[in-house]
């Protein structure tokens, strides 16, 4: 029979492997060990299922699943199927009618992934999710294919050592104990245990955005849509506030996921005023503001801060970091559960090779250093072009001569190429528009700049 989430298999403390976190990243990387062979643990601090942000995924997902074996799950669970995403923006005449260069802006842009063939991917669809359920079933899913899943277990401290493992202290249910491994993976998310612990974390001068954000019952998701089979697209609304954007993600069939990300800097400061904040946002789109007026917020506000952040180094001798441990920029375009499973799954290549070679040192983890560097710093510069000049973002998508290379991006393929050759000619037209003051576009430039952090780590 297969085994549930939360029973202790294992009867000893020594493992190959010990996962800190039971989310996408830790549940994936426990997923592919498991699978693999390896004795691991993975070590949860909450119990599941339990409320998250990031409802949206990639497609480049998909690959992860169906290495686990994990797509008929995606589908039992019967989660919104996601075909595309979608770009709007106040009309405002004045930004959206200047042509540079062939390159014409758009205050609607859209793409649909099936526009373009994905390698190793069948299906011209990703997911939205409820992240407490999907959470949770992948956590199920490592559990059955034969890790040792345990919930309810914190983490208190982790002794690094050569030789014979590092040592884990943890606590639960009020008592304390032990455990000892030959690798650990750090998937605790923002939190990033071992990156704190071991002083590898660098703050993003730049990108220090915020969130606030709900559930909804009853929205009306054709609110803005071209067309019926769009309503449950992943929309993006850009707001006339620096550097502020909304998404809208469909949950279920009645429940739309809304949230406002902003700089820290605008972010309210007094939690009594969050309120008036998010909706002060949601009212610079008036017919954005007038159908959530209509529908029924499900949760209170959450807030989501601390996004932006690099580490020194992401592995080292016995761990890897993965995930949300080891890099997290802007939520703009879904990509934080796509590189959590990714990152899990270059690591785990690493470490199963390293187990059968009886050596965990830094340099077995060479090629998921080098892999997630190259995908985390194309994300990064896509993302930054984007705040810098987000017309120029709809400009591109909307262009035959660059739309396929955009979309490839948007699928989650990042890693193989040190800078696309889109992002190249992104960048270029951004310099371009930089320095010269009088450039058509120049007056619609955002404030934010791409730190050279990403490239130097």
């Amino acid at each position: 029979m297969p085994r549930g989430c939360g029973i202790q298999q294992h009867l000893g403390t020594d493992f190959d492997a010990a996962i800190i976190g039971g989310g996408p990243g830790g549940s994936a990387a426990a997923a592919y060990l498991a699978k693999a062979g390896l004795d691991c643990v993975l070590l949860e601090r909450e119990k599941f299922p339990r409320e998250h942000v990031g409802e949206s995924l990639v497609p480049s997902s998909t690959r992860v699943f169906r290495e686990l074996g994990f797509v008929d799950e995606m589908e039992r669970a019967r989660f919104p199927r996601k075909y595309g995403a979608v770009w709007t923006a106040p009309t405002n005449p004045k930004a959206y009618s200047l042509d540079f260069d062939g390159l014409q802006p758009d205050y609607y842009a859209d793409v649909r992934f099936a526009e373009v063939d994905q390698p190793g991917v069948p299906l011209n669809y990703t997911w939205h999710v409820d992240r407490g359920k999907f959470d949770q079933l992948l956590m199920q899913h490592a559990a059955r294919l034969g890790a040792d899943v345990r919930e309810g277990v914190a983490v208190s401290d982790v002794e690094m050592a050569n030789g014979d493992g590092h040592r884990l202290r943890y606590k639960s249910n009020g008592s304390s104990g032990e455990l000892r491994a030959k690798v650990v993976v750090d998937a605790s998310g923002r939190r990033t245990f071992l990156g704190n612990r071991l002083k590898l974390r660098v703050r993003d001068r730049y990108f220090d955005q915020y969130a606030l954000h709900t559930w909804f019952g009853g929205f009306d998701r054709a609110t803005i849509c071209e067309g019926p089979s769009k309503a449950d697209y992943i929309y993006i609304h850009f707001l006339p506030v620096s550097n502020t954007w909304m998404w809208q993600i469909p949950i279920t069939d009645d429940i739309t996921s809304i949230g406002v990300v902003t700089q820290k800097s605008q972010f309210a400061s007094a939690r009594e005023t969050r309120e008036r904040f998010f909706w002060d946002c949601v009212e610079t789109r008036p017919e954005l503001a007038s159908a959530l007026r209509g529908s029924e917020q499900l949760r209170p506000l959450k807030e989501e801060g601390d996004y932006s952040y690099a580490m020194k180094q992401i592995c080292g001798d016995g761990f890897v970091l993965v995930g949300d441990a080891a890099r997290f920029v802007d939520p703009i375009f879904s990509t934080g559960v796509s590189i959590a499973l990714n990152s899990a799954r270059f690591a785990t290549r690493d470490i199963i090779s390293a187990a059968e070679q009886g050596d965990f040192n830094r340099s077995r983890f060479s090629t998921f250093e080098t892999t997630m560097k190259t995908g985390v710093r194309n994300w990064y510069r896509f993302i930054a072009l984007y705040y810098r000049l987000n017309v120029l973002f709809t400009a591109f998508v909307q262009n035959p001569r660059y739309r396929e290379d955009i979309i490839k991006l948007l699928q989650g393929d990042v890693y193989d190429e040190d800078e696309p050759e889109v992002l190249r000619r992104m960048r270029e037209k951004v310099e371009l528009v930089e320095n010269n003051p009088d450039h058509i576009w120049h007056q619609f430039l955002g404030t934010l700049r791409a730190d050279e952090l990403a490239a130097a780590l």
